[in-house]
């Protein structure tokens, strides 16, 4: 069983979907990714329907970001494909898309139009911070000087999450009104992109 994944159904679940807090457990469990098998894995282990396959045309369609290459341990390992655990968050919100009758055009055009900036952003901010508060633990900064610096990195942290959480308010802003017609089409037309047979 993946990391991070409780079997206590309800709620989200009973939608045939992660509830929020597991997705959040699962971020957590796996901060430096997770390979497309594992992902496949937490939706399994809990019932829910996600192939290899229908994860590689997520990919493929632009609605999942592609892996990176990570070394394994060991000689003569190789390498493998890890994507960020934003992903399961991204199936699951996908997964909930389709259920309320979007097609796949109309999740590619409304939602995810400008998710993969705003989470490159977030993900460079955090790895960013990551990196200060190493460098402050070294021994080249006297301990007046690493508090004083600790305390500058502290309100910058809190900064770039106020500016976070303001672009990603803008960002539903500007993408709600998309949604909303885009909903309106599907429910009215009975428009179908092919949508079913990835879920």
């Amino acid at each position: 069983m993946v990391r991070g994944v409780s079997q206590q159904p309800g709620g989200e679940e009973a939608k045939g979907l992660l509830a929020e807090r597991d997705v959040d457990a699962i971020e957590r469990a796996h901060p430096d990714g997770m390979s497309s098998a594992q992902v496949v894995e937490v939706f399994r282990d809990r019932g829910l329907k996600l192939s290899e396959a229908t994860f590689r045309k997520y990919v493929q369609l632009g609605l999942l970001p592609r892996s990176r290459r990570v070394g394994r341990k060991g000689k003569h390992q190789g390498s493998m494909g890890l994507y960020p655990s934003v992903v399961v968050r991204r199936v699951n919100a996908i997964k909930r898309m389709m259920a309320e009758s979007y097609t796949i055009e109309e999740i590619q055009r409304s939602f995810l139009r400008f998710k993969d900036e705003i989470e490159a952003v977030e993900r460079g901010l955090k790895q960013l911070f990551v990196g200060f508060e190493r460098e402050l633990r070294t021994p080249e900064f006297d301990p007046g000087r690493r508090k004083q610096l600790g305390k500058e990195l502290a309100d910058a942290r809190r900064v770039a999450d106020d500016l976070v959480g303001r672009i990603e308010g803008l960002e539903r802003q500007i993408v709600t009104p998309l949604e909303r017609a885009a909903r309106a089409r599907a429910f009215s037309s009975g428009a179908s992109g092919g949508a079913g047979d990835l879920l």
